[in-house]
């Protein structure tokens, strides 16, 4: 099962209809679109690489970004999609982490990839996309599709592990199959009519929820910019209906806050299908804010890079049904186990618990990632009996209605990026008079949490200006603490670990 066998299967049927667009021009058909992709496998292939080798795709959302994806999973490729927002550093870790060869990049992410060239060992070229060494080489003279089994690596997915660096999680096609098939199931049926909005990074779950849209043909569209206003998408509703797109909440409170939207009649809107939002808390206020604006058209998921955005989800007739009489609490929760998934509620030596009691949330399915890239000791740890442990903890209702009650303990979700606190912690203790350092989120009304960092220094008066270029010079930008708060020492408990949850109280 090779995922892009979607592309030339629909390359032969829909060939004349729009498979990319950018704003309201088309960009490619599906017979064009095939056809690059076939060329695109060649010229991959043509530059030494074999199946199974990796392509890190480090690009701001484009057209070509998912040609670019798609040639390589023709040729037998494992996709690595890098979140183009990281750092330097940290690209070139997930770099050197995925023995990756070839890097496919835009212009303004370019200087730094090859940049990388002189330093990570197992990179040998560069392809800026679009350009034209890219140009020649998507039209190479096809390459037939690679035969890939189910279990084959497709996409490593770099998420944060609570050591602070980054693991790849190995999701196979059979992993990506099962996921789209599990969006026909629990939120949408798709038709070759639809479309799909790419507003937030492919990198991640814009994605992986585009993933279903490709398989049935829709077309996938690309705003004209990072920041996706009201005005932009009624003018993209009314050129594309039957439009989904995933969203984190921060993105939905602005949009249904945006006045434009706001004052949007009921026909302005008949073209949006289905808003998908998740990898952050959605406050009940802003909820009811969205649903006023859009109608019920959302749909919640809670899920992890590990097993692709599915373990339970809120669906839109839950949204629609305000006569339950716990709606609203039910709004605050994640909703019912999704269908390719088995979800438990354990104790500490996973022991499933009954309903109402709190415990470690673990899922098993097809769709669990195989394991982390080169990692098999954190694959046994995670992986344990068989059941992907999250690290999340939560309690099932009797109706077997999940409600979060803690996430993994350190991690913070700012604006919808997870930032674990272990690498901005390591960035700070770089700086010459920084003994020790610790971080918590704090909550945002607008970003869901924020970053705050303890700092304790050896007596030295530090400007705040110091850390934040320390940090900036290591960490991606988002990651930065938005305030810093100095002590005479950490709280600790008698092993000397440090009590982030004191730190918490403290906020």
């Amino acid at each position: 099962m090779n995922l892009a066998s979607w592309v030339e299967r629909n390359g032969r049927r829909l060939r004349e209809r729009p498979a990319l667009a950018a704003g309201d021009e088309v960009r490619a058909t599906w017979g064009q679109l095939a056809a690059r992709v076939a060329g695109g496998a060649a010229g991959l292939r043509g530059l030494g690489l074999e199946p199974g080798d990796r392509v890190a795709i480090v690009m701001a959302n484009a057209p070509e970004y998912l040609e670019a994806q798609l040639a390589a999973w023709h040729a037998g490729l494992v996709a690595v999609p890098v979140n183009a927002r990281l750092h330097r550093e940290e690209i070139a870790f997930i770099l050197d982490s995925s023995t990756t060869g070839v890097v496919l990049t835009d212009d303004a992410h370019a200087e730094d990839v090859e940049s990388l060239l002189d330093t990570v060992a197992c990179l040998r070229r560069v392809v800026r996309v679009p350009g034209p060494e890219w140009d020649a080489l998507r039209t190479s003279d096809p390459l037939p599709l690679t035969d890939r089994h189910r279990d084959d690596p497709a996409w490593l997915f770099y998420t944060s592990g609570t050591t602070g660096r980054p693991k790849g999680a190995t999701l196979t096609h059979g992993n990506l199959l099962m996921a789209s098939l599990s969006y026909f199931a629990d939120i949408d049926p798709v038709a070759a009519t639809d479309s799909v909005l790419h507003a937030a990074p492919l990198s991640h779950g814009s994605g992986l929820y585009g993933l279903p849209h490709l398989a049935r043909g829709a077309v996938s569209v690309f705003p004209s910019g990072p920041t996706l206003g009201g005005e932009e998408l009624l003018a993209l509703l009314a050129r594309w209906p039957g439009m989904s797109f995933f969203a984190a909440p921060i993105m939905i409170r602005r949009l249904a806050s945006d006045p434009v939207l706001v004052a949007a009649g009921p026909g302005e809107l008949a073209g949006l299908k289905t808003i998908i939002y998740g990898g952050a808390p959605m406050y009940l206020a802003d909820l009811e804010d969205a649903l006023a604006t859009f109608g019920p058209r959302l749909a919640q998921i809670y899920g992890q890079g590990e097993t692709p955005m599915t373990i339970t989800g809120l669906s839109k007739a839950d949204h629609a049904d305000r006569d339950h009489p716990r709606w609203r609490e039910r709004m605050q929760g994640v909703g019912f186990p999704r269908t390719d998934v088995e979800v438990r509620v354990v104790d500490e030596d996973d022991r499933p618990l009954p309903a109402g009691e709190a415990g470690e949330i673990v899922v098993r399915g097809s769709v669990v990632m195989a394991g982390y890239w080169e990692q098999p000791e954190a694959t046994a740890e995670t992986l344990r009996g068989g059941w992907l442990h999250t690290g999340d903890v939560g309690s099932f209702d009797d109706d077997g209605f999940l409600t979060l009650r803690d996430r993994s303990k350190d991690l913070i979700i700012s604006g919808g990026m997870n930032i674990y606190p272990r690498e901005v912690e390591e960035a700070l203790l770089v700086h010459p008079h920084v003994e020790a350092a610790a971080v918590v989120g704090r909550p945002d009304p607008e970003w869901g949490e924020s970053v705050v960092a303890f700092v304790v220094t050896d007596g030295t008066q530090v400007p705040i200006e110091d850390l934040d270029r320390t940090c900036l010079d290591r960490i991606a930008r988002f990651k930065r603490p938005k305030d810093y708060v100095f002590l005479d020492a950490l709280p600790t408990n008698n092993y000397g670990k440090v009590l982030k949850r004191e730190l918490r109280e403290r906020l």
